[in-house]
């Protein structure tokens, strides 16, 4: 038996975790029949199928989940030597999931800095499929949020959060007088994910006489607060996905109560993956990074008159 390229267990690896040849094929940038081409090579070396139909998609075949799990010990440390012996530079493949408020509302803002220190890494950033979901296939390092219990994993926390309501300034002049508190059991509410956040700040306020499942629901943080950004309604913000917008201007605080969240923002990793340089310089500089932003926004924080 022939030993198979690292290209065709680049491949496996990549439809495993994908389902899908086209999208498999588009990660390692070859073409889709290139990726074909490298299984039906190492099915005939094998002697045995490591893919199947299913549905409309594609998975690994039992034999094939067996021999992936073997492959990708092999990969890990073909990777690992690679790093060790690349001029004593930090290189590598680096793949991050990162929740999407995080990365639309920092992450997104700060990563050439991050390749200006470590050029010789290759780093591709997504987004979970499923909230605080960790799967040790889809991505080499998560930047997630949750309670920081992730067995199996290693978990090193990032920020603690307080959230409180946030708007724009423009809603508030349109009024024409202060809002107050009781004001919010006929303004507009903008819900993240679900109404557990406007729930737990009016109880905390002491406000639980207003519906707090009033309003609109958004799947997801960026989208409830590009809406307060325009005017549209009051959101729940926090002082990490909120900081930069009330920094510039473009949210306000219209009350100062806040409320200290149970949850916060983990790096989260398998035990092997925690040790590779690329991952360990990845979370130094986020840590260093993020600070920084965290006290330029520590500033007085804009409150409405």
């Amino acid at each position: 038996m022939h030993l198979p390229s690292t290209t065709a267990l680049k491949a496996l690896d990549a439809i495993a975790r994908h389902g899908s040849i086209s999208r498999a094929a588009a990660e390692l940038y070859l073409t889709r029949s290139a990726v074909s081409h490298q299984i039906d090579s190492l099915e005939r070396s094998l002697g045995f199928a490591v893919l199947e139909k299913v549905g409309r998609g594609i998975a690994l075949t039992y034999r094939g989940e067996r021999y992936m799990l073997e492959a990708r010990r092999a990969l890990s440390i073909l990777e690992e030597a690679a790093r060790r012996n690349a001029n004593g530079a930090v290189a590598g493949r680096l793949r991050v999931s990162c929740m999407a408020g995080f990365a639309v509302y920092w992450l997104c803002q700060h990563l050439s800095a991050f390749h200006r220190a470590y050029p010789d890494v290759e780093l591709s950033i997504a987004t979970p499929q499923k909230g605080d979901e960790v799967n040790a296939r889809d991505a080499d390092l998560f930047v997630t949020y949750g309670t920081g219990k992730w067995p199996g994993f290693t978990v090193e926390p990032i920020t603690s959060l307080s959230f409180f309501p946030v708007c724009s300034p423009t809603l508030l002049n349109a009024r024409g007088s202060r809002l107050r508190p009781e004001d919010l059991a006929d303004t507009l509410l903008l819900h993240m994910s679900n109404h557990d956040d406007w729930l737990l700040w009016l109880a905390g306020a002491g406000l639980q006489a207003i519906d707090g499942r009033r309003g609109i629901v958004f799947s997801d943080a960026p989208f409830a607060q590009q809406a307060a950004i325009s005017g549209q309604g009051i959101a729940i913000g926090d002082t990490l996905l909120s900081g930069d917008a009330l920094a510039r201007g473009l949210l306000v605080r219209p009350f100062d109560v806040a409320i200290e969240s149970q949850r916060g923002y983990y790096l989260v990793c398998t035990p092997e993956r925690a040790e590779r340089p690329d991952v360990r310089a990845f979370s130094d500089w986020l840590h260093g990074e993020l600070g920084a932003s965290l006290r330029s926004w520590a500033a007085p924080v804009r409150h409405h008159p």
